[in-house]
């Protein structure tokens, strides 16, 4: 009844033969998986907000203050997903190192991370929609595109958005990975139409005062723009689901971690180059800066490629959850039977559905006022714990296979550590509150249901586990 018991890794493969799900993923997937997670709401919403009310021009450094964060992260993360290729990330791998109760709280942070995060990016992708129909000519009824507290009736373009990536989802992970890799296409070629049209701009004297809210505001910049990295922990969800997992995931998420973090500098870079900082302060700061200097249509063809970037964040993260709680169920902390897969698609059908008309109805009928900080502080504590599992599975199982062995990990990990706590420390008040509030209700629910029903505590699988 230990609620420290520990799940060797050999006893999870056992469990993911019998729960398959479809390899059907490679390395350049799982980098396209990265790109269309990373690149979207960080890049064509808060760049902008970021760096007018925290950071001014030293956004760029808040990228990389972020960026090397994460760079640790995925070090370590790789050795994890390499080692333990199995859905479910950093819960999957918590449940191995600290065991099952650390493992609930994470995966239960988790869901309030995807959560609120896709719900707020559907919310964000019919912004962009509508104001591109408007663009056109075409205006939507009020009550169609406001949620009720807001004057409306639904917003209709985000349920819609939500239920048909929910349809993709259920039919296969295979036809979701295509749709992604057209959608990341024509957002990376909407970056750098902005790139060719904005870049020429630049005006060094924009630069001036470079750190205008000091390395204070560099620091709240990198906490706030964070949301922009939730991809990390997202791309470490397939790993079941991937061909090569051993080769594939390393190079997948240190891969799609480099590029994005390249391209978010440059664009930061650009933008606070060619309009004066204090004027970013709006939900569209890509398009915004094209206007500004006369590039109406390429205003236009990047609005498009934004609403393509949030389609991809949105489809990631849906994606990402329905494999943490696929990976839940099948551990007994939640209903077991969500965890059937469909005979056809190879999908975890029901909880997909769940998720995705859960989604819908957030996004739908409730003003999403929750802050990008809410969904961070879930990713900082997942990375957290995910940096010490690995430590202490590296002194608890040393022999186990590591195809992809982390150089320094004790020195990595620790630096991760430290980044991820100097970033929570810059996050809100009421960002803490909410985050110590959800936990307590996991903490409930656990010692409620979860801890009975555990797959471990019944017996029903092979006693391998281990107690701390």
């Amino acid at each position: 009844m230990s609620i420290f018991r520990t799940k060797s890794i050999e006893l999870l493969k056992k469990e993911a033969s019998t729960h398959s799900l479809r390899k059907s993923l490679n390395a350049y997937d799982i980098i396209m998986i990265g790109i269309g997670v990373i690149i979207g709401t960080g890049i064509f919403v808060l760049t902008g907000v970021a760096a007018a009310k925290y950071a001014g021009p030293g956004i760029m450094l808040s990228f990389v203050l972020a960026g090397i964060t994460c760079a640790f992260v995925c070090l370590a993360y790789s050795e994890l997903a390499s080692m333990v290729p199995i859905a479910g990330s950093a819960y999957t791998y918590t449940y191995t190192s600290l065991g099952e109760f650390m493992a609930w709280l994470v995966g239960w942070n988790l869901i309030l991370e995807y959560s609120v995060g896709a719900s707020a990016v559907a919310g964000g992708w019919s912004a962009y929609t509508v104001g591109l129909l408007k663009s056109m000519g075409l205006e939507m009824p009020q009550a169609l595109i406001a949620v009720p507290a807001d004057g409306g009736i639904v917003n209709l373009p985000a349920v819609l958005i939500t239920l048909f990536l929910t349809y993709l989802l259920v039919k296969g992970v295979r036809e979701s990975a295509n749709v992604n890799r057209i959608l990341v296409t024509v957002k990376l070629a909407a970056i750098f139409i902005f790139i060719f049209l904005a870049g020429p701009k630049v005006n060094a004297v924009n630069w001036e005062p470079f750190l205008p809210y000091g390395w204070a505001g560099v620091s709240a910049g990198a906490a706030v723009i964070f949301f922009a990295y939730l991809g990390v922990d997202s791309i470490a969800t397939a790993a079941e689901e991937t061909k090569n997992p051993s080769r594939d995931m390393p190079v997948g998420i240190i891969g799609s971690l480099a590029i994005c973090t390249v391209l978010y500098i440059t664009v930061a870079a650009i933008m606070t180059g060619v309009v004066p900082y204090h004027h970013l302060n709006t939900a569209e700061p890509v398009t915004y800066v094209l206007r500004t200097i006369g590039y109406n249509f390429g205003s236009a063809l990047v609005g498009t490629g934004a609403i393509c970037g949030l389609s991809t964040v949105l489809l990631v993260m849906m994606y990402a959850q329905t494999r943490a709680f696929f990976a839940m169920s099948r551990d007994g902390l939640i209903s077991s039977k969500a965890c059937k897969i469909h005979p056809r698609y190879g999908t975890p059908h029901i909880i997909t559905i769940i998720v995705g008309v859960g989604v819908a109805l957030i996004s739908g009928f409730t003003p999403i006022h929750i802050v990008a900080e809410m969904c961070s502080v879930g990713t900082l504590f997942a990375f957290t714990i995910a940096m010490v599992g690995v430590m202490v599975l590296r002194k608890t199982n040393p022999d186990a296979n590591r195809p992809f062995r982390c150089p320094s990990l004790t020195f990595v990990a620790v630096v991760a550590i430290l980044f991820c706590l100097y970033i929570m420390y810059n996050l809100a008040t009421g960002t803490w509150i909410r985050f110590v509030v959800w936990s307590l209700i996991g903490i409930v629910i656990y010692f409620m249901y979860g801890r009975y029903h555990s797959v471990l505590n019944n017996g029903d699988g092979p006693s391998t586990g281990k107690t701390l």
